[in-house]
């Protein structure tokens, strides 16, 4: 009877995430269509989403999900094809995405699933970048929390990444003036020459205070936070009166077993800053219109992404998830399963 793997979640990291420690693997027999109940699939899992998210979720504290609990398969957002159905909704053959975690297989519920409804120009990958929730979150936080307009001043932090590679180019459709912060060359040049944005700074340069200075003379309308720490008490020192901050992420601080809070916030006061978090799933009954927006503006070409696509089957999950947060990742970071014609070749 052939096997399947999955990785669970062998003890909760202190601080960072200890490949070979922080996971497990464990290897099960597949399940076939005779242990299906009515409305359940068999998902076989294509790609994974990598998000600086999921280090939160193995924090044992109160937040906008339960963590996910020892020797539980770790969570995770995926698009896969169901290779067994007892489901009128997704018959065999059908490509999906859903919360299926780090498995190569899958029992689900057809509530879970989504079918992959891709617009013209896209691939399936998309699901899970540009069209996906990362892309989600940079819509609602940049339209409705940071409420941006033309003429905006607007500074992104983690700016090619996949969240924040969107935001700065639905800003510019917005009319705005754009700022991005990485944190290598090649980034900087990417979303200078690629993504349009007016001005990218590298992080990592020893000159960055003096010139993310200069490059914020006017002062912030708008600012998109990815990273937390050092660069949230920089922006917050050069921020206008009345200024939005989108609190987003902060992937310099998931790591840390006392995460630092901003030194500045006393300018939240003197500034009149609003300061902002949001989860995108507040935004559930607002998706299919704000897909359908991302979906034109891809196909327009005003959207454009990137994808960094680790391939080496799902051990590489762990260790990806690390590079996560080195700073591996131009774009979408995604780790291939499974060979989508491998997986088809099956059906």
């Amino acid at each position: 009877m052939p096997s399947f793997t999955s990785v669970h979640l062998a003890e909760r990291p202190k601080d960072r995430i200890v490949p070979g420690k922080t996971f497990t693997t464990k290897q099960r027999s597949v399940p076939t269509i005779s242990t299906l109940k009515d409305g359940e699939v068999l998902f076989q899992t294509l790609y994974l989403s990598l998000d600086p998210a999921m280090r939160s979720w193995l924090n044992p504290t109160r937040s906008y999900i339960p963590p996910v609990q020892i020797d539980e398969v770790m969570r995770g957002y995926g698009i896969g094809i169901v290779q067994a159905s007892k489901s009128q909704k997704f018959p065999v053959g059908t490509y999906a995405s859903g919360m299926c975690g780090w498995t190569e297989y899958a029992v689900l519920k057809d509530k879970q699933l989504e079918a992959l409804e891709l617009p013209e120009g896209a691939v399936p990958t998309d699901e899970l970048g540009v069209l996906g929730m990362t892309a989600l979150t940079a819509y609602f936080g940049i339209l409705d929390v940071g409420q941006v307009k033309e003429g905006d001043f607007v500074v992104v932090s983690g700016a090619a990444g996949a969240t924040g590679s969107v935001v700065g180019q639905i800003a510019k459709i917005k009319g705005a003036r754009v700022l991005g912060l990485a944190g290598a060359d090649d980034k900087v040049k990417w979303l200078k020459e690629e993504l349009g944005y007016d001005e990218a700074l590298n992080y990592k340069d020893p000159e960055f205070r003096k010139k993310f200075r200069e490059a914020t003379k006017g002062l912030i309308d708008v600012y998109f936070d990815n990273v937390g720490g050092e660069i949230l008490d920089m922006a917050l020192a050069r921020a206008k009166p009345h200024a939005r901050f989108i609190m987003c992420g902060a992937i310099s601080e998931y790591n840390k077993t006392k995460p630092q809070g901003p030194k500045n916030y006393l300018m939240i006061i003197s500034m009149r800053i609003r300061m902002q978090g949001f989860i995108v799933t507040d935004y559930t009954a607002q998706f299919p219109k704000a897909k359908k927006q991302l979906a034109q503006w891809l196909s327009e070409g005003k959207l454009k992404r990137k994808e960094t696509i680790i391939k080496g089957g799902l051990p590489k999950a762990e260790q990806a998830l690390v590079d996560l947060f080195n700073g591996a990742n131009t774009g979408k970071l995604l780790v291939e399963v499974a060979q989508p014609e491998d997986a088809k070749a099956k059906l």
